[in-house]
């Protein structure tokens, strides 16, 4: 007499039982591919989204206020809006699982979207920014999916599990730019403003990513992690610590706690820092690489090009970024990482009017950005208790965020004194602490073992 076979991860039945049944149900190997299947589902239908915003956000508020000077409000008001909401959103994960905390950030993201065509087909600029705001939770959910991918995966494997969730941003960033034009074809019969139409597309896009969430992330990954160490700590009769309290600390205070979460481990101290200083070396240089090419009179098909051989950079190398850390390890990369970015910025600052090596020194600051954010994510992630990984890992991404949107708000004032090779010397002088902390912390592994 054979045993009837129980549910499979697909089964309503599964998201109602408790996480100590779900264990017993189906094997961890199993929800952990599943967990990525959803992910990475997600970011594919989610990054067209987000990809629309990029290319449109700048010209519609420049067309609603008359001013190019304001057209990087879109941009800045949308990492701002990241910053704000990745602590929130990460606490809501701790509390109530990944699905919830993603979820909620990608219906945030779908309001935000939904309220800017609205607001721009009623000339309402500041109602416009608002929804710009709302939508930087995309961005929040977009960088906390890449944490979801290591919540059940095992030691020899996180790095490249985290790696393939930030692979399938890919394609929706590279679909979703070319969306302007149905976008103003949509936009006009609506009586909206050309660059506002691809915001429609934006809210489909958020929206499919949060049915994809909720429908399929179940059995949660994060709460079953929790569990499982618990029983662990339970086994070795160390209790888990409950720290009820802690949910209801405020913003501030979560931030708080989660950094002294970080600074009590060097290896967690060196993947934030691989994080957020990698992230302002990127998005600084970047900010004026396509107005540095314009003054060299490069075309705009030129300045595409260029772009999205830094997305290639970024995103389509990350999982053989995740292999080489999974095989030679987290600080290894991190420190190759930080020897492409000097690479970039030197060949990308003294390329004058070459366009070639401008176009070559994005691509390397990509693949810089690929190895510190794979690399640094992963050592974070792995270097901190279950209990708190939620919170340190969403301030990480409010202090990338927020450190991301100082570079480019500086980037315009660097290059205007110091031109663009100045700029790039700036940038590179960045990755001196992060492959200074990352040795210290290499030599002082290998003295202790």
């Amino acid at each position: 007499m054979t045993a009837a076979p129980g549910p499979s991860p697909n089964s309503p039945e599964i998201s109602g039982i408790s996480a100590e049944q779900q264990k017993a149900r189906i094997p961890k190997a199993a929800v952990q591919r599943r967990t990525l299947r959803v992910l990475m589902s997600a970011q594919v239908v989610a990054g067209v989204g987000m990809g629309s915003m990029i290319s449109s956000g700048g010209l519609l508020v420049e067309h609603l206020s008359g001013s190019q000077a304001t057209a990087g409000l879109a941009t800045t008001l949308a990492t701002l809006g990241a910053a704000l909401l990745s602590v929130p959103l990460a606490a809501l994960s701790r509390a109530r699982g990944r699905r919830t905390g993603l979820g909620a950030g990608w219906l945030i993201a779908a309001a935000g979207a939904l309220t800017v065509p609205l607001a721009a087909g009623a000339g309402l600029l500041p109602v416009t920014l608002l929804g710009m705001l709302l939508i930087g939770a995309a961005s929040a959910a977009n960088l906390q999916s890449r944490y979801a991918a290591t919540d059940l995966a095992e030691p020899r494997a996180r790095a490249g599990a985290l790696s393939l969730v930030v692979w399938s941003t890919t394609l929706g960033s590279v679909l979703g730019p070319n969306l302007s034009g149905p976008g103003a074809v949509l936009a006009r019969p609506l009586g909206l403003p050309d660059a506002a139409g691809t915001f429609v597309f934006s809210v489909v896009a958020f929206l499919l990513g949060w049915l994809i969430i909720h429908t399929g992330l179940r059995p949660d990954p994060l709460l079953l992690a929790q569990e499982q160490e618990q029983e662990q700590e339970q086994e070795q009769e160390q209790p888990a610590p409950s720290a009820p309290h802690e949910r209801k600390e405020g913003f501030a205070a979560r931030m708080r706690t989660a950094l002294r979460h970080v600074a009590a481990s060097p290896a967690a101290l060196t993947g934030l820092a691989a994080l957020v200083l990698g992230h302002a070396v990127m998005v600084s240089v970047m900010t004026m690489t396509p107005v540095h090419l314009a003054h060299e009179g490069a075309s705009l098909s030129i300045v595409g090009f260029t772009v999205s051989l830094h997305v290639a950079g970024m995103y389509a190398l990350s999982p053989l970024v995740g292999r080489a850390a999974d095989r030679f390890g987290r600080v290894p990369v991190i420190l190759l990482g930080q020897v492409v970015y000097v690479a970039a910025t030197l060949l990308a600052g003294t390329a004058g009017n070459r366009q070639w090596a401008v176009a070559a020194g994005l691509f390397l600051l990509g693949a810089g950005w690929s190895c510190a954010t794979v690399a640094g994510s992963t050592l974070l992630s792995e270097s901190v208790d279950a209990a708190h990984r939620p919170e340190v890992q969403g301030m990480s991404d409010t202090l990338m965020n927020l450190v991301g949107a100082a570079g480019g708000a500086l980037s315009g004032a660097l290059t205007a004194v110091y031109g663009y090779g100045g700029l790039n010397a700036a940038a590179a002088v960045l990755a001196l602490p992060v492959g200074a902390l990352a040795l210290w912390f290499s030599l002082r592994t290998r003295s202790t073992r």
